[in-house]
């Protein structure tokens, strides 16, 4: 318990010290965001605003992982390596994709193929990955079973797995990528999501089917790393903390894709790993409506010949153009956020009670 605390502590401060540092060096190097014509007018003002702070909520985060366990002693799981491998990728496939944006000065980095094409390669190897590695119980850091609350006794097979895997991975990181439209939206929300994710690891470590006072237990839980994954959610709501003093509005930098991508990514490893896959869609409530909303719009732009559902997609920039101030909006989203959390861990706690 006391790695979450010193990971947590470690990763709110490096990220706060050092994201003021990684804005200085991109001003100087002119390595700021490129704002789409099509998009609101308001935010044609951020023109030039820093972008790619995603790399500090990686580095903080990462580092902050490994110097717990340095100060802890306990060992590094291979769950928390394959999540953070899984982190790195999706975040290297972001920074290309903001390198290129930066670099060209224009809106567009990679295309949509390419960013899936990344996006899934990184995937299907944190999927083949996680299929290894078992403990001495037997247990591998992903299940072949699909996982709602809990691991269920639906067996899927290593191929619809990995399938599955990658359909979770994409979703969540381009979910995120949706909803980092705004000041702070993406960042704030992202908190409350590792938060519960803390809760739920720990709460799985103490109702482990490997402690001996669990033994015969029906409500225990096969998990393999459930306390490491505590940590390393800690660690990223941490860095997230941090880097939203910066990102708050006015934001003084962006994370960018870079970012965005591998946020995500770290979501869906946890679920996957925690055996709450299907939980994930309520833990990431406000990323699901959001990315809802792109999809409706796209689709009834089609069947319609034209006509539009929302004044613009993602559901941020509709209230945006009805008036509402960016403040309010992210506040308000932020509600939306907390309310989603609070009803997965109520499911999550209340499927344990009664089964």
């Amino acid at each position: 318990m006391k790695g979450i605390l010193v990971a947590g502590a470690l990763a709110t401060f490096s990220s706060f010290l050092f994201t003021p540092l990684l804005i200085r060096l991109l001003a100087r190097r002119g390595y700021g965001q490129i704002i789409r014509d099509d998009g609101p007018a308001t935010h044609h003002t951020k023109r030039g605003t820093p972008t790619m702070g995603g790399i500090v909520l990686i580095a903080s985060s990462t580092l902050s992982y490994f110097i717990s366990h340095v100060i802890t002693g306990d060992k590094v799981s291979a769950s928390g390596l394959l999540v953070l491998g899984l982190v790195f990728g999706l975040g290297a496939v972001g920074l290309l994709d903001d390198w290129l944006k930066v670099s060209k000065q224009q809106s567009l980095g990679l295309n949509a193929k390419q960013k899936l094409f990344g996006q899934a390669a990184v995937a299907v190897a944190f999927g083949i990955g996680g299929l290894q590695f078992t403990d001495s119980y037997g247990l591998a850091p992903i299940s072949l079973h699909l996982s709602t609350v809990r691991e269920t006794s639906i067996k899927l097979g290593a191929v619809l797995v990995i399938l599955w895997i990658v359909f979770l991975v994409l979703g969540t990181s381009n979910g995120v990528n949706l909803t980092d439209g705004l000041d702070g939206l993406a960042s704030g929300a992202a908190i409350a999501t590792f938060l519960a994710f803390i809760m739920i690891g720990v709460w799985e470590f103490k109702q482990s089917c490997g402690l001996e006072s669990n033994f015969g237990s029906a409500n225990c839980y096969v998990v393999r790393d459930p306390l490491d994954m505590a940590l390393l959610a800690a660690a990223f709501a941490g860095a997230c903390a941090g880097f939203l003093w910066w990102n708050a509005s006015p934001a003084k930098i962006f994370m960018g894709d870079v970012g965005s991508l591998a946020l995500g990514g770290a979501m869906a490893g946890l679920a996957i790993t925690l055996r709450t896959e299907l939980l994930l869609a309520l833990l990431g409530g406000l990323f699901v409506i959001i990315t809802m909303s792109v999809i409706i719009q796209t689709g009834y732009f089609k069947l319609s010949g034209g006509k539009r559902v929302f004044r613009m997609a993602p559901l941020q920039h509709h209230f945006e153009l009805l008036g509402w101030g960016e403040v309010t909006i992210v506040i308000r989203f932020w509600i939306i956020a907390g309310l989603s959390v609070a009803a997965g861990l109520g499911i999550f706690y209340g499927q344990w009670v009664v089964s």
